[in-house]
């Protein structure tokens, strides 16, 4: 889904191909992706597909974990390289156990040579605004913290790496769902405190409804995005938009693409 656009991109993927053997099989082919920049409002995307389609595997590209076979990805309007960096928050725990939360946090500019003074001043920052003031002092494992407490952390370690993109691979999969309630709620103040463009991968059609302004649905062999959806519904959420008639019409739709796409791999694995 390339497409030509006088607004500046902030992520651009272009002709990706991902083959595994030698070209005999491409998991991924002529694949495009464009997200516009929207300074002062950021976006929220979230993607669906089914299982092995590809979506860990694009944000790994954005990423830098990982490099295509073939094609291009491009942030701000410039060839990625290996100093742009990018955090990436995993549904697995990623905070290192040994250090506490303020050092976590403040890792990725001490990679950088900040000062200690400084990126520890803008790591609590980042702390209070995931809301884990007065945890600083703790190590970053369970039980000490929650499994949510260790979400914030790795969200706020991967804002502090860059805080215009925040890739999330099912970050809240593992977590009980109160704690998963909160923690949508709380990334929705995220967004509209800090304006990130957020890219969130999951496999739940009313989480992604509820948090995402644009929803992409993607397919498999080869993978690309099939639907891309505006989610017409008021930027500032909470429970009762749930109850609203619109977002259960799109919960509805979304779900009757997803079981058509599952009809049509059932089909071509035949």
């Amino acid at each position: 889904m390339f497409q030509d656009t006088e607004k500046e991109n902030i992520i651009e993927l272009k002709n990706i191909g991902q083959s595994y053997d030698g070209g005999q099989n491409w998991i991924i082919k002529d694949f495009n992706m464009l997200i516009e920049n929207k300074p002062g409002q950021g976006q929220f995307i979230c993607i669906l597909g089914v299982s092995g389609c590809g979506k860990s595997t694009i944000l790994r590209y954005i990423a830098g974990l990982q490099k295509p076979t073939e094609g291009e990805v491009f942030l701000n309007g410039k060839p990625r390289t290996e100093q742009d960096r990018i955090g990436m928050v995993f549904q697995k725990y990623s905070s290192l156990p040994w250090m506490t939360v303020l050092e976590n946090v403040a890792l990725g500019l001490k990679f950088k040579g900040v000062p200690r003074k400084e990126r520890e001043e803008k790591a609590r920052e980042i702390i209070k605004t995931v809301g884990l003031a007065g945890h600083e002092e703790k190590y970053a494992q369970y039980p000490t913290l929650s499994g949510g407490q260790l979400q914030r952390v790795a969200i706020a370690r991967s804002l502090m790496v860059n805080p215009q993109i925040l890739l999330m691979d099912e970050p809240f999969g593992a977590l009980d769902i109160n704690t998963r309630l909160r923690m949508q709620n709380m990334l929705k103040d995220i967004w509209a405190e800090i304006h990130p463009t957020i890219i969130f991968v999951t496999h739940d059609i009313s989480e992604a409804v509820y948090l995402a302004d644009e929803i992409f649905i993607m397919k498999s062999t080869p993978s690309k995005i099939i639907h891309r959806l505006h989610v017409d519904l008021p930027l500032v959420r909470n429970r009762a938009v749930k109850r609203d008639p619109r977002f259960i019409e799109m919960v509805h739709d979304i779900e009757d693409k997803m079981i058509n796409l599952h009809k049509e791999a059932a089909i071509s694995y035949r």
